[in-house]
């Protein structure tokens, strides 16, 4: 039977889980009587943990704003989504290198970790790579923690692990992994590794994964580019409904500052044939899209010259979006 102190801890977590708890309810989760819960609610305000009461028929307690924050409970799951959202805090530069208070509170959380959860937490971080890629979808997609520390451990310990997973059409199958690594990239998350049923690198999106299982066995180290690139470079290279080639005079640091890894693909011609190469060298991008409509904008941004190799459907484009802004420069009211 729990000791006393253990159900006031209970019962803390019971109300910071939100709302208000009649008294029937704490007493029926915690297996005492009314009267007891209410001595418990008593210990946490000794404790000064500002629990409210609450009258009327709907009443009972809660948990209101105090001048201090009370000690949390937290779950397994909710424990590795707080560090990891710290830690995604760090890699983005949302904190400071001043800013210890992210550092103070992973070291809190994780010392209080059972010992089976942060050796799989450290299996994460030890596997996973952010990009610097664009900004990503509105909303964001969230992987199952349990897929997650599962690949995890899988990357860590090169061990294949069998995946079911739904593609963009909606199409279910069941796929064995050899897991190179996990990548954050512009708001989803993304497993790359080995498919053994084709015998082919891919890029799976973890929030299509429904159930993530290690299997037997091992697999030899991973060899070329990084997880991170693999992702990276998969975008830049993924089949869309137009090739767009251009070539632009400027820097790769230039092109890179509105057309990302993920987006482009530079290469050196290596000759300037009939162009002027005066004001720098020519550079050919490469890129596919689904749209053409956001590529004159980033163009008039680039403020570079460039040419149009293909498609033509660009150039009127960019041809239309010239046109409109000399329409505006030339008007002298509205």
């Amino acid at each position: 039977m729990p000791r006393p102190t253990a159900r006031v801890l209970t019962l803390l977590e019971l109300l910071q889980s939100g709302g208000t708890r009649t008294v029937a309810e704490l007493a029926g989760r915690l297996g005492v009587d009314g009267r007891t819960v209410r001595r418990y609610v008593d210990r946490l305000i000794e404790l000064d943990v500002p629990v409210e009461s609450v009258r009327g028929r709907y009443g009972g307690y809660r948990l209101g704003p105090g001048y201090r924050l009370p000690p949390l409970m937290l779950g397994d799951e909710e424990a590795l989504a707080v560090l990891l959202g710290l830690v995604a805090g760090r890699r983005a530069g949302l904190t400071g290198p001043q800013d210890t208070a992210a550092e103070t509170a992973s070291a809190k959380i994780r010392r209080v970790l059972p010992r089976h959860l942060a050796r799989r937490l450290d299996s994460l971080l030890e596997s996973l790579a952010f990009t610097e890629g664009p900004e990503g979808p509105e909303e964001h997609d969230t992987p199952d923690a349990g897929v997650l520390l599962t690949l995890a451990d899988a990357v860590r310990h090169r061990r294949p692990v069998a995946v079911r997973y739904t593609d963009r059409e909606g199409r279910r199958s069941d796929r064995t992994l050899h897991a190179y690594g996990i990548v954050a990239h512009a708001g989803r998350w993304y497993v790359t590794g080995r498919d053994t049923g084709i015998d082919e690198d891919r890029t799976l999106r973890l929030d299509r994964i429904a159930d993530a299982r290690a299997l037997p066995g091992s697999f030899p180290p991973q060899e070329g580019p990084g997880p991170a690139e693999r992702v990276v470079s998969g975008f830049a290279t993924a089949g869309y409904r137009h090739e767009v080639t251009l070539r632009i005079q400027a820097t790769a640091g230039e092109i890179r500052a509105h057309l990302p890894a993920s987006v482009a693909v530079l290469e050196d011609p290596g000759g300037t044939e009939g162009q002027d190469a005066t004001d720098g060298p020519w550079l050919r991008v490469e890129l596919r899209a689904e749209r053409l409509e956001w590529l004159p904008p980033v163009l008039a941004a680039l403020d570079r010259p460039f040419v149009v190799e293909r498609p033509a459907a660009l150039r009127d484009l960019v041809t239309a979006l010239a046109d409109r802004l000399a329409a505006s420069a030339r008007r002298t009211s509205p």
